[in-house]
């Protein structure tokens, strides 16, 4: 949804709808949380959100992921690690560049993300039918807006764990 910024008039948002975002953000972090407790990977939100990653980057160098996530090269390696321990990703070389460790996920990677994002969908799904559809396509379009105002990159920047 293009939302033309220059037509909209610039009001400053009332505690109320501040409060409101904060608990969204407190639910759909819940609903994360839950889903990772559903699939039973036994692994972190920070370790899902590389698994997230991979299954958008595929076989790539662990520097790409660094980028891709905002994270330094040590914490990469650390939740590499992890993930490699644990089965969900796969760790190798460039023929190319033997200095070069790449990352990709494994199949039970795959079947990880692959269940955690069936359980968000099927979970958004049930919550959402609980809302009438006019207020239900009204809060999307509002989720919309607010996504195009932050934009793509909005935590790119970030040092740290930001859940996908």
């Amino acid at each position: 949804m293009a939302i033309p910024t220059a037509r909209i008039p610039q009001t400053t948002p009332s505690a109320d709808e501040i409060q409101a975002f904060q608990r969204a953000t407190r639910d759909l972090i819940g609903v994360a949380l839950r889903s990772l407790e559903a699939a039973g990977g036994g692994i972190s939100l920070p370790q899902m959100r590389m698994v997230l990653a991979l299954d958008d980057l595929g076989r790539c160098p662990s520097s790409a992921v660094a980028r891709t996530l905002g994270l330094g090269a040590s914490s990469v390696t650390r939740l590499a690690d992890r993930l490699v321990g644990s089965g969900h990703v796969l760790r190798g070389s460039d023929p190319q560049h033997r200095s070069v460790v790449t990352l990709e996920l494994s199949p039970l990677g795959q079947t990880l993300v692959d269940q955690v994002l069936r359980w968000r969908e099927e979970e958004l799904a049930r919550i959402l039918s609980r809302i009438p559809a006019e207020l239900r396509a009204a809060t999307a379009d509002g989720l919309d807006a607010f996504h195009h105002v932050v934009g793509e990159d909005y935590a790119a920047d970030l040092h740290g764990p930001v859940p996908l």
